[in-house]
């Protein structure tokens, strides 16, 4: 500490003695000596007195743990599927029965009214409980497990975390989404527990995860891209925009690319899960998802499997953004660091 003082005395008084020492402080150029003081004193700061370290160790965001992540994400994609569902009946509708937008839309508010566009949401709490708190929350540690954690990481390291928590979340929600399916197609009175108690008496816990094979490969894909293409782009906005990558707008920039092209890869997925989750309980109509898709292709063309696009993609957009601005301001409110 004595030298440490010797030093800066020192220093000052090289200051002081210099010719220059009458101009203005800004305008006093540094001794030869009293700069190497000047630099060993601000040496022995770094080594002993951690003074510029101290800012870098308290702005360092933590990383959130698997569950906490898993749970952050649940409760982001349990408030965005509020205002979600509604869209999803609409799509589920057309990819059933086909027709247009606006008529299935009078339809159901002619013949069900308004709460029916909210038939089955309790089954999609459940989805988002399960799934999503997988595919979702589980992205960032698994993706830092893999060492994608860096903005120019490999992005097939960052498409691998994706497909790899989608594909173990669609195993978990297989169940919600073969009754969500159900409940959302069903344009009678039936309760949510008859539904329950006619699949599982016509088929029993099987039932459940039918079309669960492409339902893991939808969900490989959808968060694949999802997630992948949302992490890259943040990257590449904030690089062109100068906003820093947990900014809103950053997010919403990053979460609506993201689900542009989530529909172009997902929605012939999405037509074949449809169609074998929504099987009569009684009835099989497809044997697996390869028959599915032949028949489909055969009675409409390939581009049938791409039917109700837009409604897709008015779903996938919305979801994506509102499930990631959450889980981000939530990592943010409490401290965590974002995607």
């Amino acid at each position: 500490v004595c030298s440490f003082k010797l030093l800066r005395t020192r220093c000052v008084s090289t200051e002081l003695s210099s010719p220059q020492s009458h101009l203005a402080p800004s305008k006093q150029p540094r001794s030869g000596r009293a700069s190497f003081l000047f630099q060993f004193d601000i040496t022995l700061c770094k080594q002993f007195c951690f003074i510029p370290k101290l800012p870098e160790i308290m702005s360092e965001p933590k990383k959130p743990t698997l569950a906490t992540s898993m749970a952050l994400g649940g409760t982001a994609a349990a408030f965005a599927v509020n205002f979600t569902h509604p869209i999803e009946l609409v799509k589920t509708r057309l990819q059933v029965s086909g027709g247009s937008i606006g008529a299935t839309c009078s339809e159901i508010l002619s013949k069900e009214g308004v709460t029916a566009f909210w038939k089955g949401i309790p089954f999609g709490y459940g989805r988002e409980l399960s799934y999503t708190s997988i595919k979702l929350g589980a992205y960032a540690p698994v993706r830092d497990a893999m060492g994608a954690n860096e903005p120019n990481s490999p992005f097939y390291l960052k498409f691998a975390a994706g497909a790899l928590t989608g594909g173990v979340g669609s195993i978990f929600g297989n169940p919600f989404d073969v009754m969500k399916t159900l409940a959302q197609t069903n344009k009678g009175s039936e309760s949510l527990g008859a539904l329950v108690n006619n699949l599982y008496r016509d088929q029993g816990a099987a039932g459940f995860y039918r079309g669960v094979q492409v339902n893991i490969m939808r969900a490989c894909v959808l968060n694949a891209t999802k997630m992948g293409c949302y992490d890259m782009a943040k990257g590449h906005v904030s690089t062109a925009t100068g906003w820093d990558r947990k900014d809103p707008k950053t997010v919403f920039a990053s979460s609506f690319i993201a689900g542009f092209f989530m529909t172009i890869t997902v929605a012939p997925w999405d037509m074949l899960r449809t169609k074998l989750m929504n099987q009569p309980t009684d009835v099989k109509l497809y044997d697996g998802f390869v028959d599915c898709a032949s028949k489909t292709i055969k009675e409409g063309g390939v581009l049938s499997l791409w039917r109700g696009f837009v409604p897709i993609w008015a779903r996938f957009a919305p979801q994506a953004t509102l499930q990631l601005l959450t889980i981000e301001a939530l990592y943010t409110y409490l401290g965590y660091k974002g995607i």
